[in-house]
């Protein structure tokens, strides 16, 4: 996918302190992106038939679509105090939240997302949500955790897969972007099956497979050097289960950049059994990449 050169940097609220949190996030993104910022609000009421207009005799500005502008309203503020001079929209949307961000996302540079919110639009994130959008984006998805860190460096999750390409070229530029080293993990425990059907054998060799991740690690990061040759990278070659490594290693993480889909042991990065652990866990935020940009 190219984005064009104006394309926003897209964020969803819901009224919730953690999609104000993913307010000021995407906003500094925007800044340092030199990108406009559009605020983004699902409104989903329409979708069940409830009222959306004041009852009768009720205060004035009452009703759910007044709500849900006044929602919009508090977060283009609040962006324009941490980014004054970023271009800021505001717009509430009829329709599912995640139907509206994944359509949001094809003229997207960016989705901005809380990790958490009120439920309908609420349980943003960690859910359904999060799952769909970052499973069907056409662009990269940032899932915050708070107000984002300025130290630390960016980690990125391989697993020689062609999203996991895109996400080590995406991270490479993240690092670049923030002056931060960068860490390439590739986490093992077991031999990779090639396709389905593939019988794994009951006996292996862990030295054997330490050096087809050492491999791997190489290989994904081959090319890129040149490419980006202020940015200090480390290869991290660790056994065990590919959640739990990267959970680990987003304790001292500025930002931890992961491929929507992956291939054999890193099975399913994202998405899978992976996605929900690390989405749950993570202590940093996270940019899941779903196809090149």
């Amino acid at each position: 996918m190219t984005i064009h050169s104006q394309a926003p940097v897209v964020v969803g609220v819901d009224g919730s302190a953690a999609s104000l949190d993913a307010v000021r996030v995407a906003a500094r993104e925007a800044a340092d992106r030199n990108r406009p910022l559009q605020v983004v609000h699902a409104f989903i009421w329409p979708l069940t038939r409830a009222p959306l207009t004041p009852a009768p005799g009720a205060p004035a500005g009452a009703g759910l679509r007044n709500q849900a502008e006044r929602v919009v309203a508090e977060a283009v503020a609040e962006a324009g105090k941490v980014a004054p001079d970023v271009p800021v929209t505001g717009v509430v949307v009829d329709g599912a939240p995640a139907a509206v961000l994944v359509a949001e996302s094809r003229e997207a540079a960016l989705i901005v997302l809380g990790h958490r919110g009120l439920g309908g639009f609420a349980g943003l994130l960690i859910g359904s949500v999060t799952l769909q959008v970052s499973a069907r984006a056409h662009c990269p998805v940032l899932v915050t955790r708070g107000e984002a860190r300025a130290d630390g460096p960016v980690v990125v999750g391989v697993d020689g897969s062609e999203l996991s390409t895109a996400a080590v070229g995406y991270a490479y530029e993240e690092a670049d972007r923030r002056g931060a080293p960068l860490i390439v993990v590739h986490a093992w425990l077991y031999p990779t099956p090639i396709g389905p059907g593939d019988i794994l054998p009951l006996v292996y060799d862990p030295e054997a497979l330490a050096e087809e991740s050492r491999r791997v690690l190489a290989e994904s990061i081959a090319g890129w050097a040149e490419r980006y040759p202020d940015v200090p990278v480390r290869q991290r070659s660790l056994r065990g289960a590919p959640a739990r490594v990267l959970v680990e290693e987003s304790k001292d993480a500025q930002l931890v950049v992961v491929g929507a889909h992956g291939r054999g042991a890193l099975g399913g990065l994202l998405l899978g059994s992976v996605s929900h652990a690390v989405l749950h866990h993570a202590h940093s935020p996270l940019v899941i990449v779903r196809n090149g940009t």
